[in-house]
Protein backbone atom coordinates (compact mmCIF):
# COMPACT_ATOMS: atom_id res chain seq x y z
CA UNK A 1 0.00 0.00 0.00
CA UNK A 2 1.64 3.11 -1.17
CA UNK A 3 0.94 6.76 0.37
CA UNK A 4 2.52 9.90 0.27
CA UNK A 5 3.34 11.23 3.55
CA UNK A 6 2.97 14.81 3.56
CA UNK A 7 0.17 14.87 6.32
CA UNK A 8 2.38 12.69 9.14
CA UNK A 9 5.75 15.51 8.27
CA UNK A 10 3.30 18.14 8.44
CA UNK A 11 2.11 17.26 11.99
CA UNK A 12 5.55 15.82 13.33
CA UNK A 13 6.71 19.51 12.39
CA UNK A 14 3.55 20.68 14.72
CA UNK A 15 4.62 18.58 17.55
CA UNK A 16 8.64 19.42 17.27
CA UNK A 17 7.15 23.42 17.30
CA UNK A 18 4.97 23.30 20.41
CA UNK A 19 1.87 24.94 18.77
CA UNK A 20 -1.08 22.88 20.76
CA UNK A 21 -3.59 23.93 18.73
CA UNK A 22 -2.04 23.48 15.12
CA UNK A 23 -0.85 20.40 16.45
CA UNK A 24 -4.37 19.25 17.49
CA UNK A 25 -6.03 20.50 14.14
CA UNK A 26 -3.13 18.12 12.40
CA UNK A 27 -3.79 15.30 14.43
CA UNK A 28 -7.44 15.37 13.29
CA UNK A 29 -6.05 15.09 9.89
CA UNK A 30 -4.34 11.59 10.62
CA UNK A 31 -7.46 10.42 11.98
CA UNK A 32 -8.99 11.68 8.25
CA UNK A 33 -6.12 9.63 6.95
CA UNK A 34 -6.77 6.60 9.16
CA UNK A 35 -10.57 6.41 8.13
CA UNK A 36 -9.42 6.68 4.57
CA UNK A 37 -7.03 4.02 4.59
CA UNK A 38 -9.53 1.97 6.71
CA UNK A 39 -12.34 2.11 4.76
CA UNK A 40 -10.55 1.68 1.61
CA UNK A 41 -8.39 -1.48 2.41
CA UNK A 42 -11.43 -3.88 1.44
CA UNK A 43 -10.66 -2.80 -2.38
CA UNK A 44 -7.50 -2.49 -2.15
CA UNK A 45 -5.85 -5.69 -4.80
CA UNK A 46 -3.60 -8.37 -3.00
CA UNK A 47 -0.49 -9.62 -3.40
CA UNK A 48 0.81 -6.46 -5.57
CA UNK A 49 -2.03 -7.20 -7.97
CA UNK A 50 -3.22 -4.63 -11.07
CA UNK A 51 -4.62 -1.64 -9.74
CA UNK A 52 -4.76 1.20 -7.59
CA UNK A 53 -6.98 3.66 -5.97
CA UNK A 54 -6.77 7.79 -5.49
CA UNK A 55 -8.83 9.24 -3.12
CA UNK A 56 -9.28 13.05 -2.37
CA UNK A 57 -11.43 14.39 1.32
CA UNK A 58 -12.44 17.98 1.13
CA UNK A 59 -13.00 19.12 4.98
CA UNK A 60 -13.24 22.45 6.82
CA UNK A 61 -12.13 24.22 3.72
CA UNK A 62 -8.74 22.12 3.25
CA UNK A 63 -8.20 19.33 0.71
CA UNK A 64 -6.25 16.63 1.33
CA UNK A 65 -5.30 13.55 -1.47
CA UNK A 66 -4.50 9.21 -0.29
CA UNK A 67 -3.13 7.52 -3.36
CA UNK A 68 -2.59 3.54 -3.20
CA UNK A 69 -1.39 1.20 -5.31
CA UNK A 70 -0.17 0.84 -8.70
CA UNK A 71 -1.26 2.88 -11.80
CA UNK A 72 0.25 0.56 -14.09
CA UNK A 73 2.18 -3.14 -12.76
CA UNK A 74 3.91 -3.37 -15.97
CA UNK A 75 5.56 -0.15 -15.37
CA UNK A 76 5.39 -0.21 -11.59
CA UNK A 77 3.98 3.64 -12.22
CA UNK A 78 2.26 4.30 -8.61
CA UNK A 79 -1.21 5.97 -8.79
CA UNK A 80 -0.66 9.82 -7.65
CA UNK A 81 -2.78 12.78 -7.54
CA UNK A 82 -2.81 13.60 -11.12
CA UNK A 83 -3.11 10.26 -12.55
CA UNK A 84 -5.50 10.49 -15.25
CA UNK A 85 -8.76 8.03 -14.74
CA UNK A 86 -11.85 7.16 -17.23
CA UNK A 87 -14.59 8.78 -14.98
CA UNK A 88 -16.90 6.69 -16.50
CA UNK A 89 -20.90 7.80 -15.67
CA UNK A 90 -19.02 10.30 -13.04
CA UNK A 91 -18.96 11.96 -16.31
CA UNK A 92 -22.64 12.35 -16.86
CA UNK A 93 -22.31 15.62 -14.42
CA UNK A 94 -20.36 17.35 -17.02
CA UNK A 95 -23.09 17.44 -19.35
CA UNK A 96 -25.96 17.93 -16.80
CA UNK A 97 -24.03 20.96 -15.63
CA UNK A 98 -23.72 22.82 -18.90
CA UNK A 99 -27.16 22.11 -19.21
CA UNK A 100 -28.35 23.39 -15.66
CA UNK A 101 -25.64 26.64 -16.20
CA UNK A 102 -27.50 26.88 -19.96
CA UNK A 103 -31.11 27.34 -17.69
CA UNK A 104 -29.80 29.46 -15.52
CA UNK A 105 -28.39 32.20 -18.69
CA UNK A 106 -31.98 31.13 -19.91
CA UNK A 107 -30.42 29.82 -23.30
CA UNK A 108 -32.65 26.66 -23.12
CA UNK A 109 -35.19 25.20 -20.76
CA UNK A 110 -35.55 22.02 -19.00
CA UNK A 111 -38.95 21.59 -20.38
CA UNK A 112 -37.77 22.15 -24.05
CA UNK A 113 -38.63 18.93 -25.94
CA UNK A 114 -35.07 17.20 -27.23
CA UNK A 115 -36.73 17.03 -30.51
CA UNK A 116 -36.80 20.96 -30.34
CA UNK A 117 -33.08 20.67 -30.61
CA UNK A 118 -32.31 17.29 -32.11
CA UNK A 119 -34.58 18.20 -35.39
CA UNK A 120 -34.18 14.29 -37.19
CA UNK A 121 -36.29 13.38 -34.05
CA UNK A 122 -39.46 15.30 -34.90
CA UNK A 123 -40.22 12.34 -37.44
CA UNK A 124 -40.57 10.00 -34.65
CA UNK A 125 -42.83 9.13 -32.53
CA UNK A 126 -42.80 8.97 -28.65
CA UNK A 127 -38.77 10.15 -28.03
CA UNK A 128 -41.04 13.95 -29.30
CA UNK A 129 -42.42 14.07 -25.54
CA UNK A 130 -39.41 13.77 -23.92
CA UNK A 131 -37.95 16.89 -22.40
CA UNK A 132 -33.99 17.74 -21.26
CA UNK A 133 -34.83 18.16 -17.83
CA UNK A 134 -35.92 14.33 -18.13
CA UNK A 135 -32.98 12.66 -20.00
CA UNK A 136 -30.95 14.46 -17.43
CA UNK A 137 -32.69 13.15 -14.30
CA UNK A 138 -32.89 9.61 -15.47
CA UNK A 139 -37.22 10.09 -16.18
CA UNK A 140 -37.14 9.57 -19.41
CA UNK A 141 -38.47 6.44 -20.11
CA UNK A 142 -35.06 5.99 -22.50
CA UNK A 143 -33.65 2.16 -22.14
CA UNK A 144 -30.00 1.88 -20.09
CA UNK A 145 -28.64 1.06 -23.32
CA UNK A 146 -30.18 1.05 -27.08
CA UNK A 147 -29.62 -2.71 -26.83
CA UNK A 148 -31.98 -3.37 -24.19
CA UNK A 149 -34.84 -1.78 -26.60
CA UNK A 150 -33.30 -3.68 -29.98
CA UNK A 151 -32.01 -7.30 -28.59
CA UNK A 152 -31.02 -7.99 -32.37
CA UNK A 153 -28.40 -5.15 -32.96
CA UNK A 154 -24.96 -6.10 -32.77
CA UNK A 155 -22.05 -3.54 -32.57
CA UNK A 156 -21.37 -0.43 -31.69
CA UNK A 157 -24.50 2.34 -32.23
CA UNK A 158 -23.43 5.07 -35.01
CA UNK A 159 -25.11 8.63 -35.25
CA UNK A 160 -27.58 7.00 -38.06
CA UNK A 161 -27.97 3.52 -35.52
CA UNK A 162 -28.96 5.84 -32.68
CA UNK A 163 -31.59 8.21 -34.55
CA UNK A 164 -33.22 5.51 -36.23
CA UNK A 165 -33.49 3.62 -32.59
CA UNK A 166 -34.60 6.68 -31.21
CA UNK A 167 -37.52 7.14 -33.39
CA UNK A 168 -38.46 3.61 -33.68
CA UNK A 169 -38.61 4.06 -29.58
CA UNK A 170 -42.42 3.32 -27.88
CA UNK A 171 -42.75 4.55 -24.38
CA UNK A 172 -45.39 1.41 -22.46
CA UNK A 173 -46.41 2.27 -18.70
CA UNK A 174 -42.63 1.58 -17.40
CA UNK A 175 -41.17 3.29 -19.87
CA UNK A 176 -43.02 6.83 -19.93
CA UNK A 177 -41.24 9.91 -19.98
CA UNK A 178 -41.40 11.83 -16.98
CA UNK A 179 -43.61 8.99 -14.80
CA UNK A 180 -40.27 6.67 -13.16
CA UNK A 181 -36.57 6.51 -12.22
CA UNK A 182 -35.26 4.46 -15.13
CA UNK A 183 -31.06 5.00 -15.21
CA UNK A 184 -29.95 5.73 -18.88
CA UNK A 185 -26.79 6.31 -19.92
CA UNK A 186 -29.12 6.83 -23.78
CA UNK A 187 -30.67 9.62 -22.01
CA UNK A 188 -27.39 11.12 -21.22
CA UNK A 189 -26.04 11.03 -24.55
CA UNK A 190 -28.25 12.50 -26.23
CA UNK A 191 -28.47 15.07 -23.60
CA UNK A 192 -24.88 15.72 -24.93
CA UNK A 193 -25.95 16.21 -28.76
CA UNK A 194 -28.97 18.10 -27.84
CA UNK A 195 -26.44 20.43 -26.06
CA UNK A 196 -24.58 20.78 -29.23
CA UNK A 197 -27.18 21.68 -31.02
CA UNK A 198 -28.14 24.30 -29.18
CA UNK A 199 -24.72 26.03 -28.93
CA UNK A 200 -23.47 24.47 -32.90
CA UNK A 201 -20.12 23.06 -30.41
CA UNK A 202 -18.56 20.05 -30.35
CA UNK A 203 -19.33 18.85 -26.51
CA UNK A 204 -15.52 18.58 -25.54
CA UNK A 205 -14.98 22.14 -26.81
CA UNK A 206 -18.36 22.99 -25.13
CA UNK A 207 -17.32 21.17 -22.18
CA UNK A 208 -13.72 22.95 -21.97
CA UNK A 209 -14.93 26.89 -22.84
CA UNK A 210 -17.83 26.71 -20.21
CA UNK A 211 -17.06 24.34 -17.25
CA UNK A 212 -13.63 22.88 -17.85
CA UNK A 213 -11.59 25.91 -18.78
CA UNK A 214 -13.14 28.42 -16.58
CA UNK A 215 -12.40 26.25 -13.48
CA UNK A 216 -9.08 25.16 -14.54
CA UNK A 217 -9.61 21.40 -15.02
CA UNK A 218 -7.07 21.32 -17.47
CA UNK A 219 -6.59 17.38 -16.80
CA UNK A 220 -9.99 17.22 -18.14
CA UNK A 221 -10.84 15.98 -21.58
CA UNK A 222 -12.50 13.94 -23.83
CA UNK A 223 -11.52 12.09 -25.40
CA UNK A 224 -7.51 12.04 -23.47
CA UNK A 225 -4.85 13.94 -26.05
CA UNK A 226 -2.00 12.75 -26.89
CA UNK A 227 -0.16 15.06 -24.13
CA UNK A 228 -2.40 13.92 -21.03
CA UNK A 229 -1.72 10.04 -22.32
CA UNK A 230 1.28 9.79 -20.33
CA UNK A 231 -0.72 10.31 -17.36
CA UNK A 232 -3.69 7.54 -18.25
CA UNK A 233 -3.83 4.52 -15.55
CA UNK A 234 -3.87 1.07 -17.40
CA UNK A 235 -7.46 -0.34 -15.99
CA UNK A 236 -7.99 -3.78 -14.76
CA UNK A 237 -10.72 -6.28 -13.86
CA UNK A 238 -11.98 -7.28 -11.09
CA UNK A 239 -9.42 -9.84 -10.53
CA UNK A 240 -6.89 -7.76 -11.75
CA UNK A 241 -6.62 -8.38 -15.42
CA UNK A 242 -5.74 -5.69 -17.79
CA UNK A 243 -8.60 -4.83 -19.72
CA UNK A 244 -7.90 -2.10 -22.88
CA UNK A 245 -5.62 0.14 -23.01
CA UNK A 246 -4.74 3.41 -21.14
CA UNK A 247 -6.75 6.19 -22.78
CA UNK A 248 -8.91 3.89 -24.21
CA UNK A 249 -12.62 4.59 -24.53
CA UNK A 250 -14.86 1.25 -23.90
CA UNK A 251 -17.60 2.78 -26.78
CA UNK A 252 -21.35 1.27 -27.40
CA UNK A 253 -21.94 4.94 -29.18
CA UNK A 254 -19.40 5.04 -31.92
CA UNK A 255 -18.97 9.14 -33.09
CA UNK A 256 -16.42 11.49 -31.79
CA UNK A 257 -17.83 13.00 -28.40
CA UNK A 258 -20.06 10.27 -27.25
CA UNK A 259 -17.55 8.64 -25.36
CA UNK A 260 -16.06 8.51 -21.58
CA UNK A 261 -14.70 11.95 -19.65
CA UNK A 262 -11.14 11.40 -18.42
CA UNK A 263 -9.91 13.19 -15.46
CA UNK A 264 -7.27 13.41 -12.36
CA UNK A 265 -7.45 13.55 -8.80
CA UNK A 266 -6.51 17.01 -8.18
CA UNK A 267 -9.45 17.91 -10.98
CA UNK A 268 -12.48 16.41 -9.42
CA UNK A 269 -11.41 18.05 -6.48
CA UNK A 270 -11.77 21.13 -7.87
CA UNK A 271 -15.04 20.38 -9.44
CA UNK A 272 -15.95 19.18 -5.84
CA UNK A 273 -15.30 22.04 -4.37
CA UNK A 274 -16.83 24.16 -6.86
CA UNK A 275 -19.98 22.01 -6.23
CA UNK A 276 -19.95 22.63 -2.45
CA UNK A 277 -19.94 26.64 -3.12
CA UNK A 278 -16.57 27.31 -2.08
CA UNK A 279 -15.17 29.02 -5.22
CA UNK A 280 -16.14 33.19 -5.03
CA UNK A 281 -14.69 33.89 -8.23
CA UNK A 282 -17.46 31.47 -9.72
CA UNK A 283 -20.44 32.30 -8.36
CA UNK A 284 -22.30 32.17 -11.70
CA UNK A 285 -21.42 28.36 -12.13
CA UNK A 286 -22.06 27.58 -8.61
CA UNK A 287 -25.65 28.87 -8.86
CA UNK A 288 -26.00 26.14 -11.85
CA UNK A 289 -24.32 23.84 -10.19
CA UNK A 290 -26.69 24.18 -6.73
CA UNK A 291 -29.74 23.37 -9.66
CA UNK A 292 -28.36 20.37 -10.79
CA UNK A 293 -27.90 19.38 -6.84
CA UNK A 294 -31.75 19.97 -6.30
CA UNK A 295 -33.89 16.86 -6.35
CA UNK A 296 -36.27 16.82 -9.18
CA UNK A 297 -38.04 13.36 -8.98
CA UNK A 298 -38.81 11.25 -5.74
CA UNK A 299 -37.62 7.70 -6.16
CA UNK A 300 -38.40 6.73 -2.83
CA UNK A 301 -38.58 8.61 0.78
CA UNK A 302 -34.79 8.82 1.09
CA UNK A 303 -33.69 9.06 -2.32
CA UNK A 304 -34.22 12.08 -4.80
CA UNK A 305 -33.17 12.09 -8.64
CA UNK A 306 -31.35 15.28 -9.48
CA UNK A 307 -29.74 16.19 -12.79
CA UNK A 308 -27.51 13.33 -12.71
CA UNK A 309 -26.82 14.20 -9.01
CA UNK A 310 -28.48 11.64 -6.51
CA UNK A 311 -29.50 12.97 -2.94
CA UNK A 312 -29.71 10.23 -0.52
CA UNK A 313 -30.10 10.09 3.29
CA UNK A 314 -28.79 7.61 5.23
CA UNK A 315 -29.67 8.23 9.09
CA UNK A 316 -29.03 11.35 9.65
CA UNK A 317 -26.77 12.45 6.98
CA UNK A 318 -28.12 13.94 3.31
CA UNK A 319 -24.88 13.21 0.31
CA UNK A 320 -25.33 14.65 -3.09
CA UNK A 321 -23.35 12.32 -5.28
CA UNK A 322 -22.65 10.24 -8.56
CA UNK A 323 -21.30 6.96 -9.18
CA UNK A 324 -19.76 5.36 -11.81
CA UNK A 325 -18.37 2.11 -13.32
CA UNK A 326 -16.73 0.27 -16.25
CA UNK A 327 -15.34 -2.93 -16.43
CA UNK A 328 -11.98 -1.45 -15.91
CA UNK A 329 -12.80 1.11 -13.43
CA UNK A 330 -14.84 2.59 -10.32
CA UNK A 331 -15.29 6.17 -9.75
CA UNK A 332 -17.16 8.62 -7.14
CA UNK A 333 -17.87 11.83 -5.97
CA UNK A 334 -20.14 12.68 -3.10
CA UNK A 335 -20.20 15.83 -0.80
CA UNK A 336 -22.40 16.67 2.55
CA UNK A 337 -23.64 20.14 1.65
CA UNK A 338 -24.39 21.27 5.38
CA UNK A 339 -21.15 19.74 7.07
CA UNK A 340 -19.32 21.08 3.80
CA UNK A 341 -17.16 17.92 3.09
CA UNK A 342 -16.68 16.11 0.04
CA UNK A 343 -15.03 12.72 -1.18
CA UNK A 344 -13.98 11.80 -4.55
CA UNK A 345 -12.89 7.77 -5.02
CA UNK A 346 -11.36 6.86 -8.65
CA UNK A 347 -10.45 3.38 -9.08
CA UNK A 348 -8.71 1.71 -12.19
CA UNK A 349 -10.65 -1.75 -11.30
CA UNK A 350 -13.71 -2.30 -12.27
CA UNK A 351 -16.81 -3.66 -9.94
CA UNK A 352 -14.88 -1.81 -6.79
CA UNK A 353 -17.35 -0.61 -4.19
CA UNK A 354 -16.89 2.87 -4.72
CA UNK A 355 -19.95 4.07 -3.72
CA UNK A 356 -20.28 2.22 -0.29
CA UNK A 357 -16.99 3.57 0.67
CA UNK A 358 -17.13 7.08 -0.24
CA UNK A 359 -20.49 7.08 1.79
CA UNK A 360 -18.55 5.48 4.57
CA UNK A 361 -15.65 7.96 4.83
CA UNK A 362 -18.71 10.54 5.19
CA UNK A 363 -20.16 9.14 7.59
CA UNK A 364 -16.67 8.53 9.50
CA UNK A 365 -15.90 12.24 8.89
CA UNK A 366 -19.20 13.82 9.95
CA UNK A 367 -19.11 11.72 13.17
CA UNK A 368 -22.40 10.02 12.03
CA UNK A 369 -22.70 7.20 13.48
CA UNK A 370 -25.97 6.06 11.56
CA UNK A 371 -25.82 3.76 8.51
CA UNK A 372 -25.04 5.26 5.28
CA UNK A 373 -27.88 5.08 2.64
CA UNK A 374 -27.22 1.79 0.02
CA UNK A 375 -29.73 3.69 -2.67
CA UNK A 376 -28.16 4.50 -6.00
CA UNK A 377 -25.11 2.50 -5.25
CA UNK A 378 -23.46 0.62 -7.94
CA UNK A 379 -25.10 -1.27 -10.74
CA UNK A 380 -23.77 -3.52 -13.33
CA UNK A 381 -20.77 -1.94 -14.80
CA UNK A 382 -22.02 1.04 -16.94
CA UNK A 383 -21.87 0.70 -20.74
CA UNK A 384 -21.22 4.64 -21.24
Amino acid sequence: MIRTGVVIATVIGALLTGGSARAQLNLQQVNVEQIVAQKVQSILPENGGGGGIAVAVRMDGKTEFFNYGLADLAKNHLVTTDSIFNLASVGKLFATTLLAQAVKQGELSLDDPVAKYVTELQRGGDIRRVTLGQLASHTSGLPRVPQQYERWHRGKYTFPDFVRFLNSWKADKEHEPGGQYLYSSTAMILLRVALERRFNTRFATLMQQRLTGPLGMSSTALPLPQDLLCRAVQGYGPMGRPIGRPGAEQETFAWPGAGQIYSSPRDMVTFLIANLGELPDHRPMENAMALAQKGVFDVNPHFKQGLAWQVVTGGNLTIIDKNGGLPNTSTYIGFAPQQKLGVVILVNRGKQHATGIGRQISHALAEDQSKPSTDGAEPDPDID
